[in-house]
This record gives C-alpha cells, structure tokens and sequence, in this order.
C-alpha cells in the first residue's frame, strides 16, 4: 500500500482542482484562502506542523475549513491532529481522505468529518488498492460538492449550538 499512480495529483488536477472551483463559486462561502501543508518525518514536527495549521485558521478567523489529504498511512498522522487542532479552536471541519477514517493510522474524536474518496472499492478491492490509472482517485466535483454540503451542514449546527 501507498500512494500511487491512481492517486497522484497531477498539475492540471491542481489547476483545475474541484474543491477550489466549487468553494470559490459558491455564494454562501467566503472562501478565504489555501493553505498547503507539507508531511514531516518527525512525529514532534507532525504534531507542531498541525498546531501551526490550527492557528493559522483562527486567525484568518474562519467559519469552516475542508482539508485534502494527497496520501496513506503516515501522511494520516498530521492530518488526524490538524482536523483536531482546528476543531479544538471551534472550526468546523470536512475532510477528504483517500481512506475511510476508521482506516486513519491514528484517532480522535474530531475524526467524524473525513469523507473518503476512494473510487476504486468493488470489485474485490479495498481501500489503498492501485489501479495504475493516473489520476484516478482523485477529488472529483462531485466529492467537492458532498464536503460542501457537509461543511454547510456542520458550520449550521454550529451556529445554532453557539
């Protein structure tokens, strides 16, 4: 298992990303910005990188975040404690995954936002499968428009909560 061919991004798959497009297009949401984040090797630079990530959100001072993660396995780590420092910080969030949360190397309790886009199950597949297709299980608008709509739905009870 690990990241692939099927799952590579490739340049024009970021020019054209869909999450961008449909985030951007939307009417209800100021999209304020993207922020890449790199995945260290060391576990206290996963843990700082995803502190860093956490506070950067809150002071652009956002209402909700979606998060992609481009990777398996190690890369889950700082991703798992990024959706976890930004929730921490009362900011909803949605995340893309290759893999289904409960697959995620680590846990939280924040944990119940991860959408998985992984188009290859079936068939006798399970996640984290290669299907050698470049580009295939990629985010899709489709997959952008479902974490939309979840992020609508979780920054709503929010609002309602607060």
């Amino acid at each position: 298992m690990g990241l692939g061919t099927s799952m590579k991004e490739t340049t024009l798959h970021y020019y054209r990303d869909p999450l961008v497009e449909i985030l951007s297009e939307d009417q209800d949401v100021n999209l304020r910005g993207i922020v890449i984040v790199g995945s260290p090797d060391k576990n206290e630079e996963k843990y700082l990188s995803a502190e860093r990530v956490g506070a950067s959100l809150e002071c652009m001072r956002v209402d909700g975040a979606v998060f992609s993660c481009n990777g398996l396995g190690n890369n889950h780590v700082d991703y798992a404690h990024s959706i976890e420092a930004a929730e921490k910080r009362g900011i909803p969030v949605v995340a893309l995954s290759l893999c289904p949360a409960e697959d995620f190397v680590v846990q939280n309790q924040y944990m119940d936002g991860v959408l998985c886009y992984y188009k290859t199950l079936g068939e006798g597949r399970q996640a984290g499968d290669e299907t050698t297709v470049l580009a295939q299980n990629t985010v899709t608008e489709t997959d952008a428009r479902k974490a939309l709509a979840m992020l609508k739905l979780k920054m709503r009870k929010k609002e309602k909560e607060g």
